[in-house]
């Protein structure tokens, strides 16, 4: 490997680091819900490690990231749902859900649709 060839690659690892800045921790995270057998929609600020019930779901968030401002707007959220519908509790969901793909939410249920708006 050529001298010039080298020096690229260790100035390319060593820049690499600081393109991608660190996404930074917010406090809420913003969500929507669709109740499919009324089609009502509304939504809900639910903060970081707490939980909020809504309809038979209980709800709760873990973490919630955005992107830095220089980025592209992206935001995630690492939460847990369960599910109590009949006085039982079913746990339906943990995982991540990201802002710029709310069509492909991956919570399966047959009467809500949950998806995130935005961490803040």
């Amino acid at each position: 490997m050529s001298l010039g060839l080298h020096n690229f690659i260790l100035l390319f690892f060593l820049f690499a680091s600081q393109v991608l800045a660190d996404p930074i921790q917010k406090n809420f995270a913003k969500l929507k819900l669709l109740d499919k057998t009324s089609n009502n929609v509304s939504e809900k600020n639910i903060g970081v490690n707490s939980s909020n019930s809504w309809g038979s779901l209980d709800v709760y968030i873990h973490a919630c990231y955005s992107s830095p401002p220089d980025e592209i707007p992206e935001n995630y959220v690492l939460l847990e749902i369960i599910d109590k519908l009949n006085n039982e509790k079913e746990f339906i969901y943990q995982g991540w859900m990201i802002s710029s793909s709310p069509d492909i939410s991956p919570l399966e249920h047959p009467v809500y649709d949950l998806w995130l708006i935005d961490c803040n």
